[in-house]
């Protein structure tokens, strides 16, 4: 079997899962960009635009991860196809449901407490803590890319990449 005839072998409904997997992956990667890139502004003597621009991009991350749970979380996600279909990485995929629930929470907690200290805020800690919790989602993104990847290569043998435009992982 050629590579063609085996991205043949993919479902319509796994193709269309391994794209809107990629849209979702590319949105989130630009928002967790932009969180890097307001938390690198200097801050001294300039706290309350340092904090502004930080909670808008935690805002922003915050949208794009909650959509990005919500349809990992649809039965028609590859994490609900590659449970049905392979059930013994069934609790490897509920593991990584559960393990983004806990992450988006923690970073729901840390716009919080930014939120509730104002102009008052400690810029070393913040940092600290977000850098902290973006380590968390990248490396909950790479759990999830391999186990996609593993089931799909187990599956039909060839590599992801090979089944069409957008199709590989992250």
């Amino acid at each position: 079997m050629d590579a063609d005839e085996r991205a043949a072998a993919f479902t319509e409904e796994q193709r269309s899962g391994l794209h809107a997997r990629q849209v979702d992956q590319d949105r989130t990667l630009s928002a967790m960009h932009r969180l890097e890139a307001a938390l690198a502004e200097a801050a001294p003597r300039r706290e309350g635009p340092w904090l502004d621009a930080v909670l808008g991009a935690l805002a922003d991350l915050e949208a794009v991860t909650a959509e990005e749970l919500a349809n990992a979380e649809r039965a028609d996600s590859l994490l609900s196809d590659l449970s049905r279909s392979q059930p013994r990485m069934r609790n490897r995929a509920r593991s990584l449901r559960l393990q983004y629930v806990k992450i988006r929470e923690t970073i729901a907690a840390i716009r919080q407490d930014l939120e509730g200290n104002g102009d008052d805020v400690d810029v070393a800690d913040a940092r600290q803590r977000l850098g902290w919790a973006l380590a968390a989602l990248r490396h909950q993104r790479a759990r999830e890319s391999d186990l996609i990847y593993e089931a799909y290569y187990d599956a039909f043998r060839h590599e992801l990449r090979s089944a069409g435009p957008g199709a590989a992982t992250s």
